[in-house]
């Protein structure tokens, strides 16, 4: 089974994601800040992670650089409810695999995980 790493640091938008990522087959892990996401991510080691970029304690594109420096193959898909280009062009070049915009739509997040998965 893929297991999907939810990082959001608002509980309710994290849940509804993993509530979202279970009923389509999914194994779901959790993280509330990116620090807590870089220390699951070095346990789990998930097939993809899905992370917030404003979080407390350790932002997404710090979070980012560091589990790619873990693991430089980490398929990571950053989740933002700003759209903002510069933020996105910084996360792809840290190693971004994609890039989804809140509210997320449960049929394009699916459809996303799938294509990063190969």
């Amino acid at each position: 089974m893929t297991t999907v790493m939810v990082v959001d640091d608002n509980q309710f938008m994290r849940k509804r994601i993993s509530k979202s990522l279970a009923s389509n087959g999914f194994e779901v892990c959790e993280a509330a800040d990116g620090q807590e996401a870089v220390d699951m991510y070095r346990s789990e080691r998930p097939d993809v992670a899905l992370m917030d970029i404003t979080m407390p304690h350790k932002d997404g594109l710090e979070a980012l650089s560091d589990i790619r420096n873990l693991d430089p193959q980490a398929k990571v898909v950053m989740l933002t409810a700003l759209d903002q280009q510069t933020v996105m062009v910084q996360a792809m070049q840290l190693g971004a695999k994609d890039f989804l915009t809140k509210p997320i739509v449960p049929d394009r997040l699916v459809a996303t995980l799938e294509r990063v998965l190969g």
